[in-house]
């Protein structure tokens, strides 16, 4: 039995699907099933069991013996949220609840860090566990990711596998819900197509011309991928970047959305807005070394690659993984 919590969401669906097709059916699904705009991410998956997730701990103190893999997806990742409240019991305590009972049952855990513990990356983007409690996130959604990981990382109890993951600019299939949390692929695509242009910010430094602000986009199967090996090697615990290693532009990410759509690049520029010009983020990239050091040979796709497959293979269509 494997457990995907977050499962009608973005990356859970998706793992959900991958975890099917490689024949793991008996799949428990924890979250907030109310949203009736995520439930189409469900559909066709091979599922034993939906559990809310308010009920999953109960659910968990009397199931656990069957319990083999928990991936905790689910986290509220609304970066323009307020209310650090919601934060701290979705990402923090409902995290250690968790954690608390790998520990006592002895289940191995996958978890859902992020990039946004870097904030505008002072310290650089490198996964190295001493650095983590100096980081300086820029939103209650990255602090709340932090503050787990330096929590995780001064357990003394600590289940016999686990990992953190970083996840840097995810993208694909399945984020139709998001809104305006959804990628910038997601937009983009959306933007060309009805107006047949896309907008992108300005440069307000010195450093980077328009368009040439540059981030870390990785494409949801290298994401899955990266889990599943995870899964079967249950091998080297720790905090982990997953990104594709390679920070790219948005005018790459524009020009490649444009071509997938076989349209010719029609491009405006406008400024950044001024209540998140001095936190926005003008340059990400994964350093990959730490997961490529453990055994993790899988080459990643290039942003041409995997824009082209989303765009074709899943936006154009309206389809789920």
């Amino acid at each position: 039995m494997i457990i995907v919590t977050g499962a009608a969401g973005f990356i859970g669906s998706c793992l959900i699907g991958r975890l099917n097709d490689e024949n793991f059916n008996y799949i428990i699904a924890v979250d907030d099933f109310s949203d009736l705009e995520k439930a189409n991410n469900l559909t066709g998956k091979r599922i034993q069991e939906r559990v809310d997730r308010e009920q999953f701990f109960t659910w968990l103190d009397a199931n656990n013996q069957e319990v083999e893999f928990i991936f905790h997806i689910g986290a509220r990742t609304d970066t323009t949220e307020l209310d650090y409240a919601i934060f701290e019991h979705l990402n923090v305590q409902y995290s250690k609840e968790i954690w608390r009972r790998c520990v006592a049952h002895q289940i191995p855990l996958v978890y859902a860090s992020s990039a946004a513990t870097y904030g505008l990356g002072e310290l650089g983007y490198d996964d190295n566990e001493s650095l983590i409690p100096q980081l300086k996130p820029l939103n209650s959604y990255g602090q709340s990711k932090n503050e787990f990981d330096i929590w995780a990382l001064q357990q003394e109890e600590k289940p016999f596998f686990w990992a953190g993951l970083k996840f840097f600019n995810v993208y694909g299939p399945n984020e139709y819900h998001k809104g305006r949390m959804a990628s910038v692929i997601f937009h983009a695509f959306h933007q060309i197509r009805e107006t047949g242009r896309m907008k992108l910010f300005r440069s307000h430094h010195p450093d980077f011309h328009d368009g040439e602000q540059m981030r870390d986009f990785v494409y949801i199967n290298d994401v899955l991928d990266v889990c599943l090996y995870l899964m079967h090697s249950r091998r080297n615990s720790g905090i982990y970047n997953l990104g594709s290693g390679l920070a790219r532009t948005f005018l790459d990410l524009a020009n490649n959305t444009f071509r997938a759509l076989g349209l010719e690049p029609q491009i405006d520029y406008i400024d950044t807005p001024a209540d998140i010009r001095d936190k926005y983020q003008y340059f990400t990239q994964a350093n990959m070394s730490k997961l490529k050091s453990i055994g993790y040979q899988r080459p990643f796709h290039s942003l041409e690659d995997g824009i082209e497959a989303y765009v074709k293979g899943y936006l154009a269509e309206g389809k789920y993984l």
